[in-house]
């Protein structure tokens, strides 16, 4: 992370406070999710925008961003963890059975 921490600080100041606020308040988050890998993807996808387009979006629109991020990391391949049984259980309640 040092190597990203020398190119994005503005980026990383800004993000790492909100992702630590959110793992902190969601055990889905801390159970599933690597911390330090979360915030090296978020400031890798965000560095993207220019300084200036990163500094308009609100805190607020931000927070949603990233929680939403973490969220789809969170439960993508939740169905992979499920039995056979339990799959089958999934698509019949899927299918309305």
């Amino acid at each position: 992370m040092q190597g990203i921490k020398n190119e994005n600080n503005q980026f990383i100041e800004r993000i790492s406070p909100i992702v630590n606020q959110l793992f902190k308040s969601n055990s889905l988050y801390q159970t599933r999710l690597k911390k330090e890998e979360m915030l090296e993807m978020l400031v890798s996808l965000l560095s993207k925008l220019s300084p200036e387009e990163f500094t308009a979006v609100s805190d607020y629109q931000l927070t949603r961003r990233i929680k939403k991020f973490l969220t789809l990391e969170a439960v993508s391949g939740t169905l992979n963890d499920l039995t056979p049984e339990q799959i089958e259980i999934f698509d019949a309640a899927v299918e309305g059975k």
